[in-house]
Formats: structure tokens, C-alpha cells, sequence
């Protein structure tokens, strides 16, 4: 059976591979937020120092079940151990669960990225005047969410049936040097805009403030909180405990170094995040104080952050928000759609 089963080309294959699993919305959305919200450096700091420790050795594990039992996660726990075989049977039911979720923010991305490169083509035309009414409107149509949805997992399921070197493989070598460059565009752009520098402050100096209960003095509760939101992203964004490593470890050739490979992976996902934050927080910062928008409740608005809140901000630059307003969801279009293709994968 180990014979026959698809291998990664090379340890830098699957480094790209997996990289590009935990590459995803947790990183361009959900990590820049949970930094705004929990004191900015402090929150990075935290999850630094999670990263390098749990997540580390977390994620080594995951990879050596994989690739010690050749097996994805479904039957790989009751191989080394027959009282194991009811946690493959969660970490696949995981997957399963979190694919159509996905897939429907996939979905919404689609439609971002069509409905910018129309603006790009007619400038004159901006259905996202009014943000908050395009998103309300689209999420609640009753066919539009349905087909950009499964329009994202066909595309998803066509690199699945292509295989592992075929498909996945070099899907990831085309989408990641991509991401990368635009990640990197996109941030520096940001950081050089007039005014960006109190942005990039309240999202990289630690912000002691969020550690402070009601009485102003040091609160062990929120200390716990943050916490609590640094490992809850950790697991989110390094896709730990979901299947997919032991899965992409079991296509691992076996003279590959886990732990190198796992390093560089926790420091490609970990810079997508710091960047994404670079990309978002400074110009959400501004418009807040440009509106008079209390810059905690702008950071704070989850989903609409990305949908209504981002849109809104692309508006106020003229006529490069249109084009930056592409870029920025190609770029989370590449994020959304390696991380799901992991997901299905495991799944598979």
C-alpha cells in the first residue's frame, strides 16, 4: 500500500504544500483583527511564543503520524494504536464541517474580486458605494452566494482530482510566489500612504491597555482571553488538528527533515500574518479617524471588516482603490482557495 500511495516531489514541494494549507482567511482576516482587539504587539508577542512551542511540536506530531503510518487521519490513530481510531473519526469529522463553511466565504471573495475587476474596466461604475448595502444584499440573494460557492469548489475539486504532484503540487507553485509578491506589494503600498505610521503603532507596539481589567490594574481574566485568542488563531491558522497535516505527511518522503520543514512553514504563515496586519489595520486605523469612527468598534468588526469595512476604505483612495481593491481580494481569492483545497484534500 506504501508503494503505490502519491509522494511531494520534494521537501520544498511540500513545505509549499502545507504552508499553503495554513495560509488562509485566519491569517488575511481573522489574525489582524484578534490583534487590533487584544493590545496589538502584546497579542503578537503571545502568539509567538505559542507558535514556537505548542505549535511547533504539535505540528512535528501531526506530520510524523502521517508519514510513520502512510495513512490519512481517518485510520492513521487506530494503526498506532487501536484506542486511537476515535480521534481519526474526529479529525476527519472537523474538515468535513469546516469545508462548507469555507467555501461559502470562498464564495464571498468571488464575488468581491468579479465585482472589483468590473470596477477596474469601468472606473465610472462603483456598485460598493454603499458597502454595507452591497454585502447585505449579496449574502442574502437567494441563488448569488449558492453559485459563486459552487463555483469556488469546482474549481477547488478540479485541482483534487488532478493529484498530488499533478494538482496540488503545482497548483501551490503558482499561487504562493504569487501571494507572497502581492502580500508584500500590497503592505508597502499601505505602510508609505500619508498618515499610515499611527496605524502601523496601534497594530506592532504592545498595547499593555488590553491585559487591564475595569479597576485599570492587571487582570489575570483578560490575560486569559488573550491568550485563549492566541491558541484558538494558532490551531486556526497552522491547520493543526484537522487532518490535513498527518494527511500531507503521509505523502512525505521519508529522508525529508520534519523539523526544518515544519520551521519554515511556521515562519511563512506567521509573516503572511504580520503582513496581512499591515495590510489592513493601518488604512482601517485612518479611515476611522478620518470618519470619526471609534477605531476600536472599526477594528472590531469581524466579517464586515473584510466585506463592508475594507470596501469602504478603498473607496476614499480614488482611483488607485479600485485597483488595490483587486489585488487585495485576488490575493485572499489564492488564501481562500490553497487552504480549502487542504481541507478537501483531508477530506478525500
Amino acid at each position: 500500500m506504501s508503494d503505490k500511495r502519491a509522494s511531494w516531489s520534494g521537501q520544498l514541494a511540500f513545505v509549499l504544500a502545507a504552508a499553503a494549507s495554513a495560509i488562509g482567511l485566519g491569517n488575511l482576516w481573522r489574525f489582524p483583527y484578534l490583534a487590533a482587539q487584544y493590545g496589538g504587539g502584546t497579542f503578537i508577542a503571545i502568539y509567538l511564543a505559542l507558535v514556537v512551542t505548542l505549535g511547533f511540536t504539535l505540528m512535528v506530531t501531526e506530520i510524523a503520524i502521517g508519514r510513520l503510518t502512510q495513512q490519512s487521519q481517518l485510520t492513521a490513530y487506530s494503526k498506532l494504536h487501536k484506542g486511537f481510531g476515535p480521534l481519526g473519526l474526529l479529525a476527519t469529522v472537523i474538515p468535513v464541517v469546516i469545508v462548507p463553511y469555507y467555501c461559502v466565504i470562498g464564495g464571498w471573495v468571488l464575488k468581491y474580486f468579479w465585482t472589483y475587476a468590473k470596477m477596474v474596466l469601468h472606473p465610472s461604475a462603483n456598485p460598493l458605494e454603499d458597502a454595507g448595502g452591497f454585502f447585505g444584499a449579496f449574502i442574502s440573494a437567494p441563488f448569488a452566494p449558492f453559485g459563486y460557492g459552487l463555483l469556488f469548489i469546482l474549481v477547488c475539486a478540479l485541482v483534487i482530482a488532478l493529484g498530488v504532484k499533478h494538482g496540488i503540487e503545482k497548483s501551490n507553485l503558482v499561487l504562493m510566489p504569487l501571494l507572497f509578491v502581492m502580500a508584500i506589494g500590497i503592505s508597502v503600498y499601505v505602510m508609505c500612504l500619508p498618515g499610515s505610521g499611527a496605524g502601523i503603532r496601534y497594530y506592532l507596539v504592545p498595547n499593555l491597555d488590553a491585559l487591564r481589567g475595569a479597576d485599570g490594574g492587571f487582570s489575570l481574566a483578560q490575560l486569559a482571553k488573550t491568550v485563549l485568542g492566541a491558541m484558538g488563531q494558532m490551531f486556526y491558522s497552522l491547520s493543526l488538528a484537522m487532518g490535513i497535516m498527518i494527511t500531507y505527511g503521509s505523502y512525505m518522503r521519508k529522508g525529508d527533515s520534519i523539523e526544518k520543514s515544519v520551521r519554515r512553514i511556521e515562519i511563512f504563515d506567521t509573516l503572511i500574518a504580520v503582513i496581512a496586519g499591515l495590510m489592513i489595520i493601518p488604512v482601517v486605523y485612518m479611515f476611522a479617524v478620518k470618519t470619526g469612527t471609534p477605531v476600536k468598534e472599526a477594528m472590531n468588526a469581524g466579517p464586515g471588516l473584510m466585506f463592508i469595512t475594507l470596501p469602504k476604505v478603498f473607496a476614499t483612495l480614488g482611483a488607485t482603490g479600485p485597483w488595490l481593491g483587486l489585488t487585495f481580494f485576488v490575493l485572499v481569492l489564492f488564501a481562500a482557495a490553497t487552504s480549502a483545497i487542504s481541507l478537501f484534500e483531508a477530506c478525500v
